[in-house]
């Protein structure tokens, strides 16, 4: 078999050289481990300029790091590199783990293989048994979300499904070093979450995560190092651990034509709603900033509640929504 193959069509061979013992005594036995990549350098025969040069980089256990970088980087080379699937020209690597889950970038476009087959086969390459294999397999292809038919060629499945495929493979059995090329390629938007949940659970676990990503925003909720690499040298990056700002719409009321109460009390009752992070009366109008995933229940109770819907805008820019203290004062008892 190919180099090309070996590394491509089997991405966890390489954690197969001893046999395993089960995902629960996997789990128990993870321990903790630092891998050290140590003045690592690689070239490509017939190739002058050096895809790695000199990189050094430490992975401590219950980490998440990430390499960003434009496409051909040599970012697939770095995590290769680090897997055990490839050589380095030059340097070390030191501490690597015997159990690693490796994920490419993509399967073959020409995997013959199910996806049932592909993860039975790469369970018993694993030692963990064919009926331990299939269970592990159900649970992961149904918490991953993986849709189509799973008895079918993987090259008939989308990018997204075979993506899940090989996620589900790289955790057959609890491997104590993650390597994640690209990971969220081609998922969509609820398996990007199930992608996030799996990563924090294994850096609880104490797994070392290593991954690549060329959207630097993309890791920033998840990594605890980021490192850009350019020119084959590697240059860490700040992380932002800020929480993005959630989606937001901003919806425009017309009063409640037979509100009771004063309009301090009408724009503190629909402020109370979850969802709304802001009101405030403006021009005989209650304008309110709402969380997008929120938006329909609060119109809905706001429809209920007699107000009118005037405008619904994904921000205002004349008039920003700072709260409700601005508003006038009311005398004691609502309005006159």
């Amino acid at each position: 078999m190919g180099r090309r193959s070996y590394v491509d069509c089997w991405p966890t061979l390489v954690s197969a050289r001893r046999p395993h013992h089960g995902t629960a005594e996997a789990e128990r036995r993870t321990g903790e481990v630092h891998v050290r990549l140590e003045s690592v350098g690689f070239r490509y025969a017939r190739r002058r300029a050096r895809v790695l040069d000199g990189v050094t980089l430490d992975l401590d256990p219950g980490t998440v790091t990430a390499v960003i970088g434009a496409n051909g980087s040599g970012k697939s080379t770095l995590l290769k590199v680090a897997a055990g699937l490839v050589r380095p020209t030059s340097g070390t690597v030191r501490g690597r783990p015997d159990r690693i889950g490796y994920v490419p970038e993509r399967l073959p476009a020409d995997m013959r293989l199910s996806a049932r087959s592909y993860l039975l086969h790469m369970g018993r390459i694993q030692g963990i048994g064919t009926a331990t294999a299939s269970r592990r397999s159900r649970e992961l292809l149904d918490q991953l979300g993986v849709e189509g038919d799973l008895d079918a060629p993987i090259s008939t499945l989308s990018k997204g499904n075979a993506q899940k495929v090989a996620l589900a493979q790289a955790m057959l059995v609890g491997p104590q070093l993650l390597v994640l090329d690209e990971p969220w390629s081609g998922l969509d938007a609820r398996t990007h979450r199930v992608l996030m949940d799996c990563l924090a659970n294994r850096r609880a676990a104490g797994v070392i995560v290593l991954l690549t990503e060329h959207r630097p925003g993309a890791v920033a909720a998840s990594a605890d190092a980021v490192y850009r690499l350019h020119r084959g040298q590697l240059a860490e990056q700040l992380v932002d651990q800020t929480p993005p700002e959630p989606k937001t719409f901003a919806i425009d009321l017309g009063m409640a034509p037979a509100a009771t109460v004063g309009l301090r009390q009408q724009v503190g009752t629909l402020s109370a709603l979850p969802g709304v992070v802001a009101a405030r009366e403006e021009g005989g109008r209650v304008r309110l900033k709402v969380v997008a995933e929120r938006s329909d229940t609060v119109l809905a109770e706001a429809l209920k509640q007699g107000y009118s819907v005037h405008k619904v805008c994904p921000t205002w820019t004349d008039s920003p929504l700072e709260g409700v203290a601005d508003l006038p004062a009311e005398p004691e008892g609502g309005s006159r």
